[in-house]
């Protein structure tokens, strides 16, 4: 009776869970051979799941991002007069302060820097959408119907942009995690810039 070396098996084993390994980008943890353990897929909650730059480039873009449209948010709860514009600036800032809080920790996970850089750039790299400082400035001193208009143009272009890099982020990134978010993103802020579009209609 021939048997194998246990080399050979052992060789065989870990090219098998190698390959494996190599799919999950694709694939859920479901549909992978029960042979490897579920820990062995990447998730967002262990500083060693799997991403690239692309993954890296979303979140410290995204996170300024976010933060101006927070900011823009910020401002309709004392100048907006229309209640669909607060309500919807509200809603905007109820699901983009969780993301920013969730970017942040991959961020942290992958040790990688937190975005730095003025108000159109998140580490050197330039994002669609931004307002500029002026933008900013002048959605700042209105008020009442005008400020609605500004705001209602304004984050459309904003969501815009981030749909854009949402795109991106789907298109080259790794982690499914942040693949995940990108549609999220894509799929809730295409949505609302259909709404502010009618909403802008409604308030010419």
């Amino acid at each position: 009776m021939i048997t194998k070396p246990a080399g050979v098996s052992l060789a065989a084993g870990a090219l098998v869970l190698a390959a494996c390994g190599s799919m999950t980008a694709g694939r859920s943890a479901s549909a992978l051979p029960d042979a490897v353990p579920a820990a062995a897929t990447p998730t967002s909650t262990q500083p060693g799941a799997g991403f690239n730059d692309a993954d890296v480039m979303f979140a410290q873009m995204m996170i300024p991002h976010h933060q101006q449209a927070v900011e823009m948010a910020d401002l309709a709860e004392t100048r907006a007069s229309d209640r669909e514009v607060k309500e919807l600036a509200a809603k905007i800032k109820a699901a983009q302060d969780p993301e920013i809080q969730t970017m942040r920790g991959w961020l942290a996970e992958w040790g990688k820097p937190l975005p730095t850089g003025g108000m159109d750039q998140g580490m050197g790299h330039e994002m669609p959408g931004m307002m500029s400082a002026a933008d900013m400035k002048k959605l700042e001193d209105a008020k009442g119907a005008a400020f609605d208009q500004e705001f209602l143009q304004m984050m459309i272009a904003h969501h815009n942009g981030a749909i854009t890099m949402a795109r991106t982020e789907r298109e080259h990134g790794k982690n499914q995690e942040a693949k995940r978010l990108a549609d999220a993103i894509e799929t809730g802020q295409q949505a609302e810039v259909e709404q502010m579009r009618k909403m802008l209609d409604r308030l010419h």
